[in-house]
């Protein structure tokens, strides 16, 4: 008579382990998220540590030279801090389609022109990989093709060729064969990292990592895989929009503010130089309202943007509350704002927000363009021609600071914008008074800027 083998339950979305299957987790509250996975004698517990010796000072550690190189894509070379770090892991997760594994291919092909890369797809078979590359242009004597998924037989290969640098795309596809779970389970994908985070920092090898995402737009597999790298990079965009956004969410060698903005184009991603120019080309013009400018600013990057909102009459039901681009909760209290300390009665009639062009503008700049463009489509009055704005809105109705204000006002200059609305406190740190709107309260920076 033989004995069943033993299994036990695994949450797909924090790990929690259960001897029962349960329809929703106890420890992240997801529902039918526990997998069935066989216990193996041989199971794989914990990861694997750095190596070492014992304990010294941190005075008689010998300092590691941090020596970037970088990949020639200026958006990519931007938002990692200056340039790839040897022995780093970083994680590039974004929606299906949107374009991660063509990024990666295309930094490779960049690099390979002078360092040795190999990239290991789990998905794609070789020659699929290489009709890719053809496509991008990304043909290259030292790009090294690796289709496997066992990551036992992927650490050996980079141990052997040492590449500078390696993408595995990706790693909810790469399977230790001594874990009894199916590939891109929980145990399998912390596994798998922290066998290759420990490559990463015992051979200076410098890996990328694709990784899925789930369908609320996190990362795919445990938490700790975040944790483990040092990088996370988010690939952004809407799938009817040409631009994608690459943010960086964490990094241990650089900011955590920067942005890299890209065009998707039949060769592949190119680089925009000026976004700003390319995201007010198409601006409504003359007497429009609901339509206000915003001189937003990502890490060091001034980005001027153009904030959209239409205010109807609810036509019956409670009003409805829509936005697209901007932080929903924040539209709501700046509408409370609006109606509780200037007086527009829009209780009664229903709010669209937008941001246009696909981008996420979640910094408290963009209040001041958020109650412009509400005040403006209420009122049907435009905006004044030429005004930019950044200011963040108190709950009593004053205008508050901002950070980079020379920056944000130089950009909108730049462009052709005559006129700057702003805080009156914000004043301090500007260099140019030419042009320059000042404002206490929200209400004196609509009667500024709203056409009588």
């Amino acid at each position: 008579m033989s004995m069943r083998a033993k299994t036990k339950y695994c949450c797909q979305e924090c790990g929690r382990q259960s001897t029962r299957w349960l329809g929703r987790c106890p420890g992240c509250g997801a529902w039918n998220s526990l997998v069935e996975e066989p216990i193996g004698a041989n199971a794989v517990s914990g990861a694997p540590g750095l190596g070492g010796d014992s304990p010294r000072p941190v005075t008689e550690i010998p300092l590691l030279l941090e020596e970037r190189f970088p990949t020639e894509l200026g958006e990519v070379d931007r938002v990692l801090g200056g340039g790839i770090v040897p022995g780093s892991l970083a994680l590039v997760g974004g929606d299906p389609g949107i374009g991660k594994s063509t990024l990666l291919l295309q930094v490779a092909q960049l690099l390979s022109r002078r360092l040795k890369v190999l990239y290991v797809s789990g998905e794609e078979s070789a020659p699929q990989v290489r009709m890719r590359a053809g496509r991008l242009g990304a043909l290259s004597p030292n790009l090294l093709l690796l289709s496997e998924t066992d990551i036992d037989l992927v650490e050996r290969h980079l141990r052997e060729l040492s590449p500078p640098v390696a993408v595995i795309d990706s790693i909810q596809t790469m399977y230790k064969g001594e874990i009894g779970s199916a590939p891109g389970s929980v145990a399998q994908v912390r596994e798998c990292a922290a066998h290759l985070m420990r490559l990463a920092k015992t051979t200076g090898i410098s890996i990328f990592l694709v990784g899925h995402v789930t369908k609320e737009g996190l990362l795919a597999g445990p938490r700790v895989l975040e944790h483990m790298v040092d990088t996370v990079l988010y690939l952004e965009g809407e799938r009817h929009q040409f631009f994608r956004i690459l943010r960086c969410v964490k990094n241990r060698f650089g900011s955590t503010n920067e942005i890299g903005i890209f065009e998707m184009r039949d060769s592949g991603m190119a680089e925009v130089e000026n976004p700003a120019a390319i995201f007010l080309a198409r601006r409504p013009q003359g007497n429009v309202s609901g339509s206000a400018i915003v001189a937003g600013l990502e890490g060091s990057r001034p980005l001027l943007l153009e904030i959209q909102a239409l205010v109807s009459p609810a036509g019956y039901g409670m009003p409805r509350r829509m936005t697209a681009g901007v932080d929903h909760n924040r539209v709501a209290l700046i509408a409370a704002v609006l109606e509780k300390r200037v007086g527009l009665n829009l209780g009664s009639h229903d709010l669209y927000v937008s941001a246009v062009g696909g981008v996420r503008l979640d910094e408290p700049a963009a209040d001041l363009a958020i109650a412009l463009a509400l005040a403006s489509s209420f009122r049907d009055v435009p905006v004044a021609d030429g005004l930019v704005c950044a200011g963040e809105i108190g709950l009593t109705g004053e205008l508050r600071p901002v950070t980079g204000v020379d920056k944000r006002i130089n950009e909108a200059f730049k462009l052709g914008f005559s006129r700057f609305l702003l805080s009156g406190q914000s004043t301090a740190h500007v260099t140019c008074e030419a042009g320059i709107l000042t404002a206490d309260t929200l209400d004196v920076a609509l009667e500024m800027a709203l056409k009588v």
